[in-house]
């Protein structure tokens, strides 16, 4: 099954991903001359949220969704903070969005 994940770099960096295999992704981004490039220079890095889907278009769209959020968005999203995750969506304005 497709994955959608979000690793921490070894600077506190985000990295979100997709991919179809969890376990074998995660390990090639710690090893050399594997992974993305943005993670082999932040080395090493730490699984710290995953979502199953059900077809890779999801788990693609949803990857390039939480590439676009905001890190105190994201870091809502890694504790389960969903009270969090709704206030960091708002607008500068107060406004949610689209209302």
């Amino acid at each position: 099954m497709p994955w959608v994940y979000m690793l921490r770099c070894a600077d506190g960096s985000y990295y979100v991903g997709s991919t179809r295999d969890l376990e074998l992704r995660v390990h090639q981004h710690n090893t050399p001359d594997l992974g993305a490039a943005f993670t082999r220079a932040r080395r090493p890095v730490e699984l710290v949220w995953s979502a199953e889907t059900e077809h890779v278009g999801e788990a693609f769209t949803l990857e390039k969704q939480i590439q676009g959020w905001s890190r105190r968005k994201r870091q809502a999203l890694i504790a389960g903070e969903y009270d969090e995750l709704v206030a960091a969506s708002r607008r500068r304005g107060g406004r949610a969005r689209g209302g």
